[in-house]
C-alpha cells in the first residue's frame, strides 16, 4: 500500500477501535440505543454538513445519487449501529470488538457478488483463514445463554459493515467524501429522533457519558466517517474492511484499561490471532520478478583474422587455420 493508504489504514484502526468502550460507558449509564444512535448521527451530520454545502452541488449529488446513498445509510449506518449498540448490553467491549474482525472474512465472499476479480493470493487467504480462528475462539463460549441474540445482533452488525464499503466502491466512487457522509448521517438522525425522543433519559447524563457521546459523534463518526471513505478509495473495499483486525487490538486494549475488563487466555489468543490476521490480510499478491536471461557473449575477432568461404579463420601468422566458435567445420559457420 502506499504511504497515505498506510497512514489512513492506521488512524482508522485506532479511530474505529475506540467506540466500544465509548458505546458500553453509553449503555451502561444506561441510555437507550435509538437514543446513542441519534446522538452520534445528530453531531456527525451538524459537524460536516457545512462542509458539505460549501463544495456545492450537494443536492444535485444527492438526486444523482440517491438509491445507492440510501442503501449504504441503512447497510452502513441505521442498522448496524443500532444492533452493535444494543449488542453491548450484554456483551463486553473487548467481545464486541474482537467479533466485528469477521467483517474481512464476509467482505471477501460477497466481493464476488459485486463482481470484485482481485486476486486475493496465499498470504491474504491465511490471514483471513487467521482472524475466522480468532474471532471463532472468541465466539464459542458466548453460543448459549442469554448473549445469542447479542450475537445475532453483531453478526448483522458484520454483515453491515462488510457490505456498505463495497455499495460505495461500486456506485459512489465519484461522490465526494463529505457529500455521501453528512446527508447519510441527517438521513440517520430523523430516522432515529422520534426513538430517540421517546426514550431520552429522565436526568442529565454525567460527563463521562457526555464525553463518550461526544466522542462517538466527533471522532468516530464524523472525523472517522471521512478518513474511511478515503481510504476505501486508496486501496480498495476489500482491504480497507481489513482495519476490522486492527480495531479489536484498540478495543481490548481500551476495555482493559478504562473498564477493568478482563484479559483471559482466550481473549488473549484471539488477540494474537486476529492481529497475525490483519498483517497477512493486507498484503498483496506476491510479485515474481524473472531474472533476465545471461546475453550471448559476443565473439570478438581480431581485425587481422580473415575468414574463408568455407568458414574457416586463417591465422595471418600462417599455421593450421583455426575454427570460428559455434562451427562445426563443415561449411555450416
Amino acid at each position: 500500500m502506499t504511504a497515505r493508504g498506510w497512514f489512513l489504514f492506521s488512524l482508522m484502526g485506532v479511530v474505529w477501535g475506540i467506540p466500544y468502550l465509548m458505546i458500553k460507558v453509553a449503555v451502561d449509564a444506561p441510555l437507550s440505543a435509538p437514543f446513542v444512535v441519534f446522538v452520534r448521527c445528530a453531531l456527525g451530520a451538524l459537524l460536516l454538513l457545512p462542509f458539505a454545502m460549501r463544495q456545492g452541488g450537494l443536492t444535485r449529488t444527492v438526486r444523482a445519487h440517491w438509491l445507492p446513498m440510501l442503501a449504504f445509510a441503512v447497510i452502513e449506518i441505521m442498522g448496524p449501529w443500532y444492533t452493535l449498540t444494543d449488542a453491548e448490553r450484554h456483551l463486553s467491549s473487548s467481545t464486541a470488538g474482537l467479533l466485528i474482525a469477521g467483517v474481512p472474512i464476509v467482505g471477501v465472499l460477497l466481493a464476488r457478488f459485486f463482481g470484485d476479480t482481485e486476486s486475493l493470493g496465499a498470504r491474504r487467504v491465511t490471514g483471513l483463514g487467521l482472524g475466522l480462528a480468532g474471532v471463532g475462539v472468541l465466539t464459542v463460549p458466548h453460543l448459549t445463554g442469554g448473549d445469542a441474540k447479542s450475537m445475532a445482533e453483531v453478526l448483522v452488525t458484520v454483515v453491515g459493515y462488510a457490505t456498505a464499503p463495497l455499495i460505495a466502491a461500486r456506485w459512489l466512487k465519484d461522490v465526494p467524501s463529505l457529500q455521501l457522509t453528512a446527508p447519510c448521517l441527517a438521513l440517520a438522525a430523523l430516522v432515529y429522533a422520534p426513538g430517540a425522543a421517546l426514550t431520552r433519559p429522565s436526568a442529565m447524563p454525567s460527563s463521562s457519558v457526555l464525553m463518550a457521546l461526544a466522542g462517538l459523534g466527533v471522532i468516530c463518526t464524523a472525523v472517522a466517517f471521512v478518513a474511511f471513505l478515503e481510504l476505501i478509495k486508496e486501496i480498495g473495499p476489500t482491504r480497507a474492511t481489513v482495519i476490522t483486525y486492527v480495531n479489536p487490538a484498540v478495543a481490548v486494549v481500551a476495555g482493559v484499561l478504562f473498564l477493568s475488563e478482563p484479559l483471559t487466555v482466550g481473549v488473549g489468543a484471539a488477540f494474537l490471532l486476529i492481529l497475525a490476521g490483519s498483517v497477512l490480510a493486507t498484503a498483496g499478491p506476491v510479485r515474481v520478478t524473472a531474472e533476465p536471461s545471461c546475453p550471448e557473449v559476443p565473439v570478438t575477432w581480431s581485425p587481422r583474422q580473415t575468414s574463408r568461404a568455407d568458414g574457416r579463420v586463417e591465422s595471418p601468422l600462417g599455421g593450421l587455420p583455426e575454427e570460428r566458435p559455434g562451427s562445426t567445420g563443415q561449411g555450416d559457420g
